[in-house]
């Protein structure tokens, strides 16, 4: 009797499964070193101080650029403390601070490689004896963004943002330093974020008024308790062309890889006499969001200004950490015998509670990721980070995403520890069964227990990867002090994990078609009973004999209509027995 062969990591010979190992792990070495060795780092930085342009008429409202080179650049003043003749009776209306990116002397342009520009802004404030300085400063600073590219005219900028820009600046000095010539030490100001960088000149303009006028008219003095100010600074922070090149190169080889193997294992699934099974279905679910992550979207802000990708990046990426997390707790919870509920026949509503859990972490990052980004692609100088309750609330989200991250990966390995406990329990009903149902059931066992490590290894990867990034992002926006950089090696290498993983899940838990004859297996073990010979080796023939590709045989346990994934899954359900 022709009896079906389970999934495909239960018949592989241990000899091409070696193989298979052997050349996802390359890989995987091949993304981490692609990433450490050839691609520079994610960001890069650049700071210019800004140029202190004149305008003698003073206009807040103007739609005149003020730029630093070129034709038609700004009449400017150098230090305010020794002021030209003409430029003595100035006030703050009349100067307006310039920023061109990148730097006029460097003789470069922006790449659309470089996918987002950030702008962080510092102030050099300088001590006097006679003025006391508060430590928190209310700033209202009247912000455009402009942009030109490679042909136009030195003057033809076209604004891209305009507005009245509110921030708070906290600065501190320590006692030793209270004496002229020494700075204060004041807070990074987030200034702008812009998704896209499609354009190869930007220029930014920031007024510093000292009056403001309320809406009946009333004249309101602003920013007087700023103090001395000497320079304003501008750190930009932009994404490195050549990352993104590797980026998305990986992201090219990946994308059809996964697409045509989805397409293999469904094929195989639909072809089975039953329905999918839960676990099935989720693993198909997982390849899914790993195909909408691996699409190589970045190739049309080549052509096209697509300044959301930034955000729907980071939604393609939370969707699927849902369906990493998802699948884990299903995959594990599928294997526990003692998991209340769980199995087959009780479907998703069984990990109702786990995956609620889930759905919430991941719907408050995208809340946040809405608030931040989202708010972004209309005004890019709006941010949540420049209020206290926002700054607060961010910060809020970014330390529970950590907790909750770190605590799901412990959870992770209590379900594994749970999984290997109760494979540890039935183990003992092995010695009841036939040689040849004892050796199926222990290379099964072996392996799936190499599998389940390799998923801790992801999952400790993952939170790890996650928390990294979260840091590394937010570092400029809520502590200057912290250094942290999320290397192009650990940003690749674990994106590639992700592929390397969820291939070899594909293809080992695809449903095997192989069969063998069950009569040949008995008629062996009897011929090797009468011969003298020893039943284990006689059953060995019998697998061996059979086909190469087959190492373990499934007897008894798996049938046509059988519901169950593989017969590991239907070993730790049901007893066995020979």
């Amino acid at each position: 009797m022709a009896v079906p062969g389970g999934a495909i990591i239960e018949n592989m010979s241990s000899r091409k499964l070696t193989y298979l190992v052997v050349v996802l792990l390359a890989l995987f070495l091949a993304s981490f070193f692609l990433g450490a060795i050839v691609s520079p780092k994610p960001n890069g930085s650049t700071q210019i101080t800004a140029t202190k342009c004149v305008d003698l008429d003073g206009n807040t409202h103007s739609d005149k650029w003020f730029y630093p080179s070129g034709a038609g650049k700004c009449d400017r003043v150098h230090d305010f403390a020794h002021l030209d003749p003409q430029y003595e009776h100035l006030e703050a209306d009349n100067i307006v601070f310039s920023f061109q990116l990148p730097h006029p002397g460097s003789q470069l342009d922006y790449s659309r490689w470089q996918q987002y520009l950030m702008g962080i802004m510092t102030m050099d404030i300088e001590y006097q004896v006679d003025q006391l300085h508060d430590p928190r400063v209310q700033l209202l600073m009247k912000a455009r963004l402009g942009y030109r590219n490679k042909g136009d005219a030195d003057s033809d900028w076209k604004p891209v943002a305009d507005s009245l820009v509110h921030r708070n600046l906290d600065c501190d000095i320590d006692d030793d330093k209270k004496r002229p010539g020494y700075f204060y030490n004041c807070t990074n100001l987030n200034m702008f974020e812009l998704g896209s960088l499609h354009h190869d000149y930007y220029l930014l303009n920031v007024r510093l008024p000292a009056t403001f006028f309320s809406d009946d008219g009333e004249e309101i003095g602003i920013n007087e308790e700023l103090g001395k100010l000497v320079d304003v600074h501008l750190i930009a922070i932009m994404q490195n062309g050549g990352f993104t090149k590797v980026w998305v190169a990986l992201k090219t080889i990946f994308f059809p890889v996964i697409v045509i193997e989805m397409i293999w294992y469904w094929r195989r699934i639909r072809m089975l006499p039953r329905d999918p099974t839960l676990l099935e279905k989720t693993l198909f679910v997982l390849g899914s969001s790993l195909t909408l992550l691996n699409v190589p979207l970045e190739y049309f802000t080549l052509s096209y200004d697509m300044p959301w990708l930034t955000m729907f990046n980071d939604i393609k990426q939370g969707i699927f950490y849902a369906a990493l997390m998802t699948f884990w707790l299903i995959f594990a919870g599928e294997h526990c015998i003692n998991e209340s509920g769980a199995g087959e026949r009780n479907g998703l509503k069984a990990y109702w509670k786990k995956l609620a859990t889930v759905l919430i972490g991941c719907t408050c990052l995208f809340i946040f990721d809405v608030c931040e980004r989202g708010v972004q692609l209309k005004n890019p100088f709006e941010t949540i980070w420049s209020t206290d309750m926002g700054t607060n609330l961010a910060l809020g989200f970014i330390i529970l995403a950590g907790i909750s991250a770190g605590v799901f990966f412990l959870f992770l390995c209590y379900l594994i520890y749970r999984v290997f406990m109760t494979i540890s329990e039935k183990r003992a009903s092995i010695s009841a069964m036939s040689r040849v149902r004892r050796i199926h059931y222990e290379g099964i066992i072996w392996r799936f227990r190499f599998l389940m490590l390799a998923t801790l290894v992801t999952a400790a990867m993952t939170t790890i990867g996650f928390i990294l990034g979260q840091v590394s992002e937010g570092q400029y926006k809520w502590d200057e002090n912290i250094s942290l950089e999320y290397g192009a090696g650990g940003m690749t290498g674990v994106y590639g994990m992700w592929n390397v993983y969820i291939i070899a899940l594909l293809f080992l838990y695809a449903p095997s078609h192989k069969e063998w004859n069950q009569n040949n297996q008995d008629q062996s073990r009897g011929e090797g009973d009468v011969a003298g010979v020893s039943s284990a080796a006689a059953d060995m023939n019998a697998v061996t004999n059979n086909s190469e590709e087959i190492e373990f045989s499934i007897q008894g346990g798996a049938s046509a209509d059988t519901s169950e994934l593989s017969s590991l899954t239907e070993f730790i359900r049901k007893p066995a027995t020979d």
